[in-house]
């Protein structure tokens, strides 16, 4: 969340910044600085009163030892009156502090300068586009029919099982699953980031944590008997290893990954959108994650930027580099770039990974952070990455390098699928 010192003290840039994500905030920032304000009054009351009572105590106790009872017994009698005081200054305090909090979490990130203003995915900007389409001598079959072809993946016993959105991936559909997953985690590792297994549950606190709870959308799978939530991305149970955490020095670069299954209701999600692999409830993905110094997040977006480019090139595929605008920008971040890979068969861009910077969006909420060159605290800067998701990368293999005799690996796949083709 926002910290309550910058919309104290920036208030106008604040609403100013975001209306890059079409969004008037003006109402909620004015209301937030007065309540801010009025904590500010009864905080100040609550600690003069506390002084006024430790004074009036220590005097008591030199009347009693002076004889002066009389004067000790009214002094007293105004320590009870200050607790009747004190106890009302803190239920006001406490009462601003959470309508603070809960007016907090409804405002986003304030979007970096260089964020495009829009209201849709229409209005993100292309930075770049890497690769051509494969072109056919035959008529390409989408990755649902391959699937069926090549027995890879069976949609309708994961109906079956569980529901819609839940596949069960055969054979060499399994074997390539894996072979990606060992892939992505091993060129992680390369790049210098510690792999990590997490919980694939998490509770409310971590949700909070990172900026998925209060689930505003409905998308995050609840379990209201232990009170525990599915995990939508890695990035939740990754980045909570460093809630509360006091980093000693301002030298630091903490790079983790991590391999989870994913589970996201997906609620309003319909059409040529949810085929196949296109949009599943559960799914792998790879997840990286960055916590920086803020003077080198900047440049950790960029390694970040580099190495999702590195994966798809390897994978030879046709991508491209969005730069989200306002409206399409996740409620965490400050700015967003997603990748996008050209499906031949379904001639559409599917996306297959976001690379994000929340700067102190959501150490704020952490509580994250470093002790700078000064010894003072200060918040951290987080990032996460998809290095990569699964689904729409299998899908945009299987299209893209189809045959009509079969379908080609990657050679950078070979080494861990152990089959360079699939027919």
């Amino acid at each position: 969340m926002l910290e309550i010192t910058r919309i104290r003290e920036d208030k106008d840039a604040v609403i100013q910044g975001l209306k890059t994500r079409m969004i008037d905030a003006s109402e909620d920032v004015n209301k937030l600085v007065a309540l801010d304000e009025a904590w500010r009054v009864k905080r100040t009351a609550l600690e003069s009163n506390a002084s006024e009572m430790n004074k009036i105590s220590k005097e008591i106790g030199q009347l009693f030892k002076e004889g002066k009872q009389e004067e000790a017994n009214k002094a007293k009698a105004l320590t009870t009156s200050l607790k009747e005081a004190e106890k009302e200054l803190k239920t006001e305090v406490e009462a601003l502090e959470l309508e603070i909090q809960t007016l907090l979490y409804k405002i986003p990130n304030v979007p970096q300068g260089i964020v495009p203003v829009g209201k849709s995915e229409e209005d993100n900007e292309t930075v770049e586009e890497i690769g051509s389409s494969p072109v056919f001598s035959f008529e390409p079959l989408p990755h649902w029919d391959l699937a069926a072809k090549y027995d890879l993946i069976d949609f309708e016993m994961g109906v079956k099982i569980t529901g819609a959105g839940f596949p069960i991936y055969k054979g060499k559909g399994a074997k390539l699953q894996r072979a990606l997953i060992n892939f992505f985690l091993d060129e992680a590792e390369k790049a210098g980031y510690d792999e990590v297994i997490p919980p694939h549950v998490v509770n409310e606190a971590s949700g909070i944590a990172t900026g998925q709870l209060p689930d505003k959308e409905g998308q995050m799978y609840y379990m209201p008997v232990d009170d525990l939530y599915l995990i939508p991305t890695a990035e939740v149970p990754l980045t909570n290893i460093y809630r509360d955490v006091l980093l000693p020095n301002p030298d630091f670069s903490i790079k983790i990954t991590g391999y989870t299954p994913c589970f996201r209701r997906e609620a309003g999600s319909y059409g040529k959108d949810v085929r196949g692999l296109n949009r599943l409830h559960q799914f792998d993905k790879v997840e990286i994650v960055r916590i920086e110094n803020p003077e080198n997040s900047e440049k950790a977006l960029g390694e970040m930027v580099d190495h999702i480019k590195g994966l798809l090139e390897k994978l030879g595929l046709h991508y491209r580099v969005l730069r989200l605008c306002g409206g399409d920008l996740g409620f965490t971040s400050a700015i967003t770039y997603d990748f996008e890979v050209y499906s031949a068969a379904q001639e559409r861009w599917l996306e297959v990974s976001s690379v994000s910077l929340f700067e102190t969006f959501q150490s704020n909420r952490l509580k994250l952070r470093f002790k700078n060159e000064t010894k003072k605290s200060e918040l951290c800067h987080t990032l996460n990455g998809s290095a990569l998701a699964l689904p729409r990368i299998v899908a945009a293999l299987l299209e893209n390098h189809q045959t009509e005799s079969g379908i080609n690996m990657p050679e950078a796949l070979i080494p861990y699928t152990r089959f360079k083709t699939i027919d």
